[in-house]
This record gives structure tokens, sequence and C-alpha cells, in this order.
């Protein structure tokens, strides 16, 4: 198996039962090999009392991303910490996409960043996480 069929399956796994980012209207739209892109365009309900993005939102979309890229090598992984800085506000009915991509992994610590960026391209929000991979796999695969 190829690590690129690895992260598919591992993704596919993982979106079978990932109730969240469904129902936040997420799509995953690409993954790679510590590597992943979803999105999700901005509806009423994600809406705060300032009539944008509420940042709980692009949090969780970035966490997602997160997610997908941490565990793409079919091993459980989990978020151990996560920070988020938000550069520009999210506007309704925009597509805002998070890209993942992994800055380093050492045995069963790994440190991500993600970008959040608007359908007009500029930076809403960076957001690093710092995963732990415990036991399990996504499916069955001789390790």
């Amino acid at each position: 198996m190829t690590p690129q069929e690895r992260a598919e399956r591992s993704a596919a796994a993982m979106w079978e039962n990932d109730a969240a980012s469904q129902w936040l209207g997420m799509t995953l739209d690409a993954v790679a090999p510590g590597g992943a892109t979803l999105s999700f365009t901005v509806a009423p309900h994600h809406l705060n009392g300032h009539g944008i993005c509420h940042g709980g939102y692009i949090f969780t979309l970035a966490d997602s991303a997160f997610a997908f890229a941490c565990n793409s090598y079919n091993q459980v992984t989990v978020a151990q910490e996560n920070q988020i800085t938000y550069l520009a506000p999210g506007r309704p009915g925009e597509r805002l996409t998070a890209v993942a991509s992994e800055t380093a992994r050492n045995g069963r610590s790994g440190v991500y960043d993600i970008t959040v960026t608007g359908a007009d391209g500029r930076k809403v929000a960076l957001f690093r996480g710092l995963s732990r991979t415990i036991r399990g796999q996504h499916f069955e695969e001789e390790t």
C-alpha cells in the first residue's frame, strides 16, 4: 500500500464516523500523508452577534483539518494542544478553507500548521496543533 493510499483509507474511515464535521457542513477536499484540506461555507447558523463567522467554527474547521492530517498514517492520533490566531473575519456566504501540513513528526508526537483562508485567499486564521499517537488503527493493516 502506498502512503497516499494509506492516507485516503484512513481519511475514509475517519470521515465515516465524523458526525461533527459533517453536521457543520464541512467537506474533506484532499488528504495526503501528513496533510489535509477541509472547507465549509459560512451559513447563517455559523454567525456570531457581530454578523461574522463565530471563531469557534473557524477553530473547528482548522481542528478537523489537523485531525485528518495527523491521522493519515493509519495510527489513531489525538490532539495534545492547539493554538489559533484570528487574522480576519469569515464572512457570511463565504467558503473558508483549512489547509493542514505536517511540520514535524517524531515518535508519538507531531506538529501541524493549519492556515484558514477566505474565498479571496486572505488569511483568516493560523492554527498550530500538537498531536499524540495512541493505540489503534483506523483500518486493519500489518504494522
